[in-house]
């Protein structure tokens, strides 16, 4: 059986109330930047950065006696849930579980649930609620969240026992995800190691000793300008996914709707970001279409391997080099265009099939990464189909006796 709550329908032995009733809800502040002796002291502090942690165990700073005494920053148990009021991105309306005694910045809400409520249990109700909670941001100049609108978020309140159940439940997926992004993260740390090895020479792949000669850029790569391709399709290039046809994206498409200075780039061209080539932002084209003229298309040479070449721009060090021949009198006017990129040397292996070997290696350490990242999305959202029916009662835990 279930009755009709300000939540919607919960089972009939459950209720519902706002956080202002049944917990303390209070923020911190930031002593003055401009006073060297508030910082730097044992009295760890909290920020919204910090709650990418989800459990809180470090914070980046810390700050004195007299840097808390003579600011509105206040200390907080473990065991405290955090919850962003603003911040940049898709911080707002994060939450995150102090482990350990610390102070915070005014931005973020300092959650302490009392007796009726399982801090744990809270903790996963708003983790599920994060869209939900954003939404309910003040309107204006700046989306942000306040004290208020905190306290009047309505929570579900099974019995004690039974928050508990469902928080261990939870949990269980937790450390799941845990161990699923401590392993990808191992992945990365050793892919980045074998770039190092491979795209420098420091290390042969087995049955390869060529040279490995200095040429630049311009021997290796020619410009490709073709422009007036309005019959193919739009792409875009992502630091993260390469290039992808545009209505991949989520966000809004700004692009010009005159197309006809869009750039064609085709299967095998490599594609960069003129004002982003100081960050790396390139990427291998296995499609045709066209691009913003924001991007510069690049066409190997006979010389040059493009799957290497995809890797080889991701190598700290060349990406140093783009960086230091951009033009531009700030970070973010810089601007890497072709004939500046023409007259980078870099060093690289003659043998063409040395370039694609070690291409290979790096090709298969990313779709192992990329495999493991597939998996920990599916546990999400498995995890976060579980979390809709055991925080609104759809599905019920089983008790032991006693704790009934």
């Amino acid at each position: 059986m279930t009755k009709q709550t300000p939540l919607g329908p919960l089972p009939i032995d459950w209720s519902c109330a706002p956080i202002g009733r049944i917990c303390k809800v209070a923020s911190g502040g930031t002593p003055s930047r401009k006073n060297s002796e508030y910082w730097g002291g044992n009295i760890r502090w909290a920020k919204t950065a910090e709650l990418n942690q989800i459990f809180i165990n470090y914070t980046s700073e810390g700050i004195t006696e007299a840097g808390l005494k003579n600011s509105s920053a206040k200390v907080f148990p473990a065991g405290t849930i955090l919850m962003a009021l603003y911040g940049q991105g898709k911080t707002r309306g994060m939450v995150g579980l102090l482990q350990i005694e610390a102070a915070i910045n005014q931005a973020c809400a300092a959650i302490e649930p009392s007796d009726c409520l399982e801090t744990e249990f809270l903790f996963q109700y708003l983790r599920s609620k994060y869209t939900n909670i954003r939404n309910l941001s003040n309107t204006g100049g700046q989306e942000n969240l306040s004290g208020d609108i905190v306290k009047g978020i309505q929570v579900p309140l099974p019995s004690l026992p039974e928050q508990k159940k469902i928080a261990e439940i939870l949990s269980t997926w937790d450390d799941a995800l845990e161990k699923l992004d401590d392993l990808i993260n191992a992945k990365v740390k050793q892919k980045h190691g074998l770039m190092q090895q491979l795209l420098t020479g420091r290390k042969r792949l087995p049955g390869f000793a060529g040279e490995w000669r200095e040429k630049s850029l311009g021997q290796l790569f020619k410009h490709r300008k073709e422009t007036k391709r309005g019959d193919l399709r739009l792409l875009s290039i992502t630091a993260s996914r390469g290039v992808i046809d545009r209505s991949e994206l989520e966000k809004k498409d700004s692009s010009n709707a005159d197309k006809s200075k869009y750039l064609r780039i085709a299967p095998g061209d490599i594609g960069y970001n003129t004002m982003r080539m100081w960050q790396g932002v390139s990427a291998l084209s296995s499609l045709e279409g066209i691009i913003s003229p924001a991007y510069t298309v690049c066409i190997p040479q006979r010389e040059i391997r493009g799957e290497f070449a995809a890797h080889f721009f991701q190598l700290p060090k060349i990406v140093s080099l783009f960086h230091r021949y951009s033009q531009g009198l700030v970070s973010d006017t810089l601007n890497l265009k072709f004939p500046n990129f023409a007259q980078i040397s870099v060093t690289v292996p003659d043998d063409l099939k040395e370039q694609a070997a070690i291409a290979a290696v790096l090709d298969t350490a990313d779709q192992e990464i990329s495999l493991l990242k597939q998996k920990r999305n599916a546990v999400d959202e498995q995890k976060r189909g579980l979390m809709q029916q055991l925080l609104t009662g759809k599905v019920r835990v089983k008790l032991e006796a006693a704790e009934a």
